[in-house]
Order: structure tokens, then C-alpha cells, then sequence
């Protein structure tokens, strides 16, 4: 099993490598890994706290414990790393950690490299990925080792017969933080007990946003004390429902933030709908927004402190592998619909479970939806209240998390 599991993570880099010509993930994922060490060696004779994220989301999520660990102690030096070129790309620049980088494929040969320059005294895993090479070398090198803001299922390989290999990898854990109490129960099953339910640092992380929201004048002008319904993180099925919704509804406003945003994809969007619209990066402190109905969000990272000026919401990536992050705008007080596939996320169903949120399937399922909520801005208050109330009754992994790696 080690043999073909080394073999499989070679395959991935050359497949990965041999993609970079066609492919502009694939591109940065080859290039942002080159001269890789000689970056690492800004480390050597420090003592190193290691925080791994697969992407941004669960750059996100660890975001807490890493200002958190740093502010207790400063005398270590902190190292990101990332495995996609959707988490590094955005925050290479992050103020918070003294090194961020791409995480070297998890070969022998780089792991030795790794921790022969690196020799982490702590690491963090955050959420997922289970590199074998990596959990094993800092368990025999004796690194305290945490994973956080883990989620299991019964039917991942670590459960499974022929899982023995990332079972071996998940021992390597000095201890494993869980948001619930089935996870807790199948480690438990397969004889891994160093384990705590502290819940999902997304909650210190979108609570800490809220608390302290930049402002953004110029979409402060835009909706102008009117009704704003906002829909981030959509794709093209997402989009196609939410323009009946647009079309519709002529006296509410509709903010729009694409998943990925091309411009030749806004520009499809735009002349699809039958109102005023522009685009984010178009405006300046001039702009007549007098008669400006739809806004287009065309650039990153702005979503978060957009949210805080909408009266409903709407989370992309439901018709597509899984929906987008809920608790950004949960945390201040949307009302939420998305698509149906919600399943693998915990908080959507149960901000389901407590009201605030709502599956659809379709244009017609979302204006069912939304309807009764334009005609009662009580009735909106009252599920946005839900949902705000979820998010501040869940806060506080963070402490628990970091009470542990401090101890």
C-alpha cells in the first residue's frame, strides 16, 4: 500500500506538471513550486509552528488559531503552506505567518528535504488532507501534531478494510480536534481516543469579520438604504435561477459575486438582464449610481464585508460539487436559500434545521421562497435573527484549540 500510494502521489505531480501548458491552475501549482526550499531555509535554526491548508477555505478556518498561537507566542516562526493555487495565490501576502508557500509534494525524498531545513516543533492540519510521508516523518521526528476542524464519514477509506495505510496516518496525530460527535465515534472504532468535539473555527473566524467589517463606500452608495438581495459564490446554474429572480423583482437591488469571475462570463450575465447593472472594479468615487440596480462583484476577497449590506442571501455551488461558504453571511443575519446539494455541510443543515436557511431546486422553488419574506420584513428579520444566533451559539474552537497546543 505505501508503494502504490508514493506511486500515486508521483503520477499526480507529473500529471499535474504535464497540464501546466494547457491548464492555469496546473501552471501556478508547477511554477509556485519552484526553488521551493531555497524559501524554506528562511526557517533553519528557528523554531517553527507549521500550518497547513488545502485552499483558502481552510486557510479560513485556521486563520484563528494562527493569530491566536502567534500572539501567545512570538518567539516561533510560522509557516503556511498550501497545496492549491486557489489558497496561495490570494494569500501569499498574509501578514500573519513569517513564511507561505506551496506545499512540496509528499515524496520521501522532499519529505526529508522538509524537515531536515524545516524541523517543525508544531503542526497544524487543517481540516482535510492526510499526507501519509508528512504525518508519519513528524510523529518519529516527535512533532506535536493537531489536526482541526475535522469533519469523518463512515464511508472515507480510513474506515474501510483496505484503509489501513491512512489509519497508520491518522495515529500520527497527537491530537485530533472534530466538530462532532460521529466523528469522535468512528475514530474511536478504529482505537484513536486523543480526540475533543471543539466544533468549527469558521465561527471565530466569520464572527471576527463582522466584528470588525471594513467599509465599502462605494457599495454603501450603491444600495442606498434599498433592499439588497446578495448571491455570492455562484455559478452558471446558480445564475441562470437568480435571473428570474432579478428580472422580477424591479424594486429590490441585486448584488452578484461570481465564483469566477471572467469578464466574458459578467458580460453574458449582464445582457441577460433587463436592469441597470455594473461591475465592481468599474466604479469610483464619481460614479452616478443613482439608477444602478445590479452590481457585479469582479474582483477577490471582497465578499466577506459585502454580505453586510444585504437584506437576503443566496450561497453558489449548490448544482455543482457542494454549496459555498454559508456562515459568511450567516454571521450577519441573511436569510439563505441554496441548491440542493448541501448534504456534506453540517451548518446548512442546521441553519435548515433552525429556519434561517432554505433549499431549492429551481427559479420557481426560490421565488416560492422568497415572496413571502419581500411582502414581511418581519418575517426576514426573524429568520436572519436564526441565523446570526447560529453563528454566535457555535463560536469559540479557537480557545479550545489553542488551550490544548499551548498546554
Amino acid at each position: 500500500m505505501k508503494l502504490l500510494y508514493n506511486c500515486g502521489v508521483r503520477l499526480m505531480d507529473v500529471g499535474i506538471r504535464c497540464a501546466a501548458p494547457f491548464n492555469t491552475k496546473a501552471r501556478l501549482w508547477k511554477e509556485g513550486r519552484r526553488d521551493l526550499f531555497d524559501k524554506l531555509k528562511s526557517l533553519e535554526s528557528h523554531r517553527v509552528a507549521w500550518f497547513h491548508a488545502a485552499s483558502l477555505g481552510e486557510f479560513e478556518q485556521g486563520r484563528p488559531v494562527i493569530e491566536a498561537f502567534r500572539k501567545i507566542h512570538p518567539e516561533y516562526k510560522i509557516l503556511v503552506t498550501f497545496f492549491s493555487p486557489s489558497g496561495y495565490e490570494i494569500r501569499k501576502n498574509y501578514s500573519g505567518a513569517d513564511c507561505i508557500c506551496y506545499l512540496p509534494t509528499d515524496t520521501p525524498k522532499n519529505v526529508r528535504r522538509f524537515m531536515q531545513i524545516v524541523h517543525p516543533e508544531i503542526a497544524v492540519f487543517i481540516k482535510y488532507e492526510f499526507w501519509y510521508n508528512y504525518l508519519t516523518a513528524m510523529q518519529k521526528a516527535g512533532t506535536k501534531l493537531y489536526l482541526i476542524s475535522a469533519i469523518f464519514r463512515k464511508d472515507q477509506i480510513f474506515f474501510k478494510p483496505q484503509g489501513g495505510l491512512f489509519r497508520q496516518a491518522l495515529h500520527a496525530f497527537t491530537h485530533l480536534f472534530v466538530q462532532d460527535n460521529t466523528s469522535k465515534q468512528l475514530l474511536h472504532e478504529i482505537g484513536i481516543d486523543a480526540v475533543s468535539i471543539a466544533g468549527d473555527t469558521r465561527f471565530d473566524r466569520v464572527y471576527a469579520i463582522a466584528s470588525n467589517v471594513k467599509r465599502l463606500p462605494e457599495i454603501e452608495r450603491f444600495a442606498q438604504n434599498t433592499p439588497v438581495f446578495i448571491a455570492g459564490s455562484t455559478w452558471p446554474p446558480d445564475e441562470e435561477i437568480l435571473l428570474t429572480l432579478i428580472n422580477r423583482y424591479p424594486t429590490v437591488k441585486f448584488i452578484i459575486a461570481p465564483h469566477e469571475i471572467h469578464s466574458s462570463r459578467i458580460e453574458k450575465l449582464r445582457t441577460a438582464i433587463r436592469r441597470r447593472s455594473l461591475r465592481y472594479t468599474e466604479l469610483t468615487p464619481d460614479s452616478d449610481l443613482t439608477h444602478a440596480e445590479v452590481l457585479f462583484i469582479d474582483t477577490i476577497g471582497l465578499l466577506s464585508s459585502v454580505y453586510r449590506y444585504g437584506t437576503w442571501g443566496y450561497i453558489g455551488g449548490g448544482f455543482g460539487a457542494g454549496i459555498h461558504n454559508t456562515l459568511e453571511a450567516a454571521t450577519f443575519g441573511l436569510p439563505l436559500a441554496f441548491g440542493p446539494r448541501y448534504e456534506a455541510f453540517k451548518e446548512a443543515k442546521e441553519l435548515i434545521a433552525a429556519g434561517g436557511a432554505h433549499s431549492i431546486s429551481n427559479a420557481e422553488e426560490l421565488t416560492k421562497w422568497f415572496e413571502p419574506l419581500f411582502h414581511n420584513p418581519e418575517k426576514t428579520q426573524e429568520l436572519g435573527d436564526i441565523c446570526k444566533q447560529y453563528v454566535l451559539n457555535n463560536k469559540g474552537a479557537t480557545q479550545q484549540i489553542i488551550d490544548e497546543i499551548c498546554r
